[in-house]
């Protein structure tokens, strides 16, 4: 590995669209690590819009991440629920839905989760 590796999620390594053009998420891979940037729109829901490409009951991706913009409800199996927003730093455990809250997109970054986050298998 490199000393110093960068790469701009400007221009990523690969781009992966949600169904029904609900948001996207860009990656680039950094040292054997995936950094991705999500966009999620305005009615964006994991359950409707990923749940068709991961083919599992919820989302089974380990998320560790930072809110940009925007807002995202989210549901635990369990049904634990919680809500993040601008500034907000997240972990988020397997096995969850997901959703954004409010007429704005919902960016994140994701540092732990989306080296295979809606990717067709």
């Amino acid at each position: 590995m490199p000393g110093i590796e960068s790469k701009s999620l400007d221009k990523p390594d690969e781009t992966r669209p949600l169904v029904d053009d609900k948001g996207k998420v860009e990656v680039v891979e950094l040292g054997g690590v995936t950094v991705g940037r999500a966009v999620f729109e305005p009615g964006w829901k994991w359950s409707e819009h990923v749940k068709p490409i991961a083919g599992t009951d919820s989302c089974e991706a380990p998320h560790l991440g930072y809110i940009i913009s925007g807002r995202m409800k989210v549901v635990m199996d369990d049904g634990t629920e919680g809500e993040v927003g601008p500034g907000d730093a997240f972990t988020i455990a397997p096995g969850h839905d997901a959703w954004t809250v409010g007429d704005k997109p919902c960016v994140a970054l994701d540092f732990s989760g989306f080296r295979d986050y809606a990717k067709p298998s």
